[in-house]
């Protein structure tokens, strides 16, 4: 099951006070002050791993907490920090703040790692107070308490291509053929109701990831249909390759009439998302009169289109290379990533 929406509360650890001690010892008539600092409230990290596919972890645990750090003690010990907490997340989270709704980083790469509460301090023993004219300092500091806040997770897939279309148009089956991924696959529409990822393998030790969006319809970013809730897993491909029906009596609108339909929901969606690079497949041409529309919309739009059968494995090959030029292509355009507004912070002791 791919849950890609969570929120979670998060709290570092509290700081450890400081302590109050004297020096008894024999023969040391006249001991003096020897409390321990506290120790640091450990922090929350967030850190991307390539083992987490989904948020599923964080549907029924809502509540993460750091460990707080020990107190001082006596002989000038200091108390033991607190273990900081990891939360592993899947490469392509978006952490929000949900209370500000600020971006505080977008987890894109394998292993990267941000600290999104820092731990309390640890308090002063009174050993940090002793002075020449403060010889017995009964003061101390208390350990400050942890960050603590609410974040708001949102999954997107890190895919090479996105697939799009309307419900029915083939996309899972083609999937399905390209790659070890096996979507659910009917003859009625709204057959995929979660985004499906396939990687799909070529010659020579090359790979393409591929996102399946369910069907869209026209009127998707009203709400139509499933609506375009999905469309943020292709936000972040460098290509996409548009599914029409070309030769099947479920089609409910003309070759044409289709392209447009989805290209007037990307544009409404995502000015970024509708001008990503794009590959247009004509999809069940092994179907009478599949080839003579493939030409067709070829024609109609002046552009190339791939006349391909997901179902009899024709053009798949043909498709597959030019998949993977276009991504090639685009990866020699620098993508940035969202800023960090919460960078690591180092643990230190309170001078």
């Amino acid at each position: 099951m791919l849950i890609d929406r969570a929120e979670i509360y998060i709290c570092a650890g509290k700081g450890g006070d400081g302590c109050v001690s004297f020096r008894r010892e024999k023969y040391i008539p006249k001991g003096g002050p020897d409390g321990g600092h506290g120790g640091d409230g450990g922090s929350v990290f967030a850190v991307a791993d390539e083992a987490i596919e989904t948020l599923l972890d964080f549907v029924g645990r809502h509540h993460w907490r750091a460990k707080n750090g020990q107190p001082g003690m006596g002989k000038n010990m200091s108390g033991k920090a607190g273990e900081d907490l990891i939360i592993a997340l899947p490469a392509g989270t978006l952490i929000y703040d949900r209370d500000t709704d600020i971006l505080i980083k977008d987890l894109s790469i394998v292993g990267e790692r941000i600290c999104v509460a820092r731990g309390g301090q640890g308090g002063k023993g009174n050993i940090a107070f002793a002075s020449p004219t403060n010889q017995v300092p009964r003061e101390f500091e208390p350990g400050t308490d942890g960050m603590e806040r609410w974040l708001r997770l949102e999954l997107k897939l890190i895919a090479d291509v996105g697939i799009v279309g309307l419900p029915n148009a083939g996309k899972s089956t083609l999937l399905s053929r390209i790659s070890k991924a096996r979507p659910k696959i009917a003859s009625y529409p709204f057959t995929t109701l979660r985004p499906q990822l396939g990687i799909a393998e070529l010659s020579d030790d090359r790979r393409i990831v591929l996102a399946d969006i369910p069907g869209l319809i026209e009127g998707a970013h009203d709400g139509a249909g499933l609506g375009d809730e999905f469309l943020r897993h292709i936000e972040r491909t460098r290509a996409i390759l548009h599914v029409i029906d070309v030769g099947s009596d479920l089609a409910t609108m003309s070759p044409l009439e289709s392209y447009n339909a989805i290209r007037q929901e990307l544009s409404r969606y995502s000015e970024k998302l509708a001008d990503t690079p794009e590959i247009i497949a004509a999809n069940k041409i092994d179907l009478t009169g599949g080839d003579e529309a493939a030409t067709e919309l070829e024609q109609a739009l002046g552009r190339k289109v791939l006349p391909i059968s997901a179902v009899a494995g024709k053009g798949l090959p043909q498709l597959m290379e030019a998949l993977w030029t276009l991504v090639h292509k685009a990866k020699t355009v620098p993508q940035t990533d969202a800023p960090s507004s919460l960078p690591v912070p180092p643990h230190k002791r309170p001078a």
